[in-house]
């Protein structure tokens, strides 16, 4: 028995010194050391011995066991010191080399288009408001002339959290509560740039896009501030040589409403294929408020009027920039964001 418990130790030092790995220590700790190792199944054959070897053989049989532990754990150390060794190595910085360029980022599209047609209305004197995006139906919907059954609301309603609370469908949401908040101060004049939320998803539109919404609110105003101050924001937005002009439309909330057409920037007004040969580009929808609206934010409509409009900031942004898919805003591909 002595002489097999010295050719285990013989091998287990041969082994453990060939093992390259943390997972060939473990397979040779079960294979020696085990409940099933060599050495383990040959202690257990101490009681077959006579009484006076038992001791002799025993002694040698723990110190066997003691050496190949601490072999394993020494090995182990090793193996583990190698390992992190090469991992600095190739981690490790050659301060020789040339520096690397910082890539410094740049702002969206959306963020710079908003910054922007902000920046024209407040040079006229508007302040910049911000709404929630999640909104009572009341400001939503029936502040603006549009009760529960009325037929404006099926391309809107579109994202209810419950009977009562929206995903707000337009930035339109926040005129009453300026005016709540302004009553009775005049003049009112406010922008409201925000996300909205629309069943919509196409080339042109998304179900989540960005609004900008102005309102001004004093006495005796009419079409002609609407349309001059609309005439300023196109001729800085895109060139001071455009010209608009006002078609007759239907909004709840606004009262005669009319859409805003800019004249064509690829083709100055002639036609093209942008403007589909007619000249001109839709940009945005207006009117004067609805006297209605004008109540529930507080004001007497006998005494006060104000006009109110609302641009897609994406539609103005394509326009402006030429791009061709409403999508692209929202890839989030840097290539697309740094040509700008």
């Amino acid at each position: 028995m002595e002489e097999r418990l010295k050719a285990i130790r013989r091998d287990a030092n041969e082994a453990l010194q060939a093992a390259e790995s943390l997972e060939g220590l473990n397979e040779l700790r079960v294979k020696y050391l085990g409940k099933k190792g060599e050495l383990t199944l040959l202690l257990r054959e101490l009681g077959s011995l006579p009484a006076e070897q038992r001791p002799v053989i025993g002694q040698l049989a723990n110190q066997i066991r003691d050496e190949i532990s601490s072999r394993i754990e020494a090995r182990t150390s090793e193996i583990k010191a190698a390992a992190e060794e090469a991992t600095l190595a190739a981690e490790r910085i050659d301060v020789t080399l040339p520096g690397r360029p910082q890539v410094l980022g740049t702002r969206h599209l959306i963020t710079r288009t908003i910054d922007e047609i902000s920046a024209i209305f407040q040079g006229m004197g508007f302040e910049v408001e911000r709404c929630p995006d999640v909104e009572s139906d009341y400001f939503c919907y029936e502040a603006l002339n549009m009760p529960k059954d009325h037929p404006a609301r099926d391309m809107q309603d579109s994202y209810f959290v419950n009977p009562e609370i929206v995903l707000r469908a337009h930035t339109t949401t926040m005129d009453v509560r300026m005016m709540k908040k302004y009553c009775p101060r005049t003049p009112v004049k406010a922008i409201v740039p925000g996300r909205c939320f629309r069943r919509d998803d196409d080339l042109r539109h998304s179900p989540m896009f960005h609004q900008v919404d102005g309102m001004v609110i004093d006495k005796r105003i009419t079409m002609g501030d609407l349309k001059g101050t609309l005439l300023a924001f196109a001729r800085e937005m895109f060139g001071g040589d455009r010209i608009i002009r006002l078609r007759p439309s239907f909004f709840p909330f606004t009262q005669p409403s009319a859409e805003v057409d800019v004249s064509c920037v690829a083709c100055g007004g002639k036609g093209c294929r942008l403007c589909s040969g007619t000249g001109w580009l839709e940009i945005l929808g207006s009117g004067l408020i609805h006297p209605y609206v004008l109540r529930q934010g507080g004001y007497d409509p006998e005494k006060v009027s104000g006009f109110a409009f609302g641009m897609g900031v994406e539609r103005i942004a394509m326009l402006k920039y030429g791009v061709d898919n409403i999508r692209t805003f929202f890839t989030n591909d840097k290539r697309f964001i740094a040509q700008f």
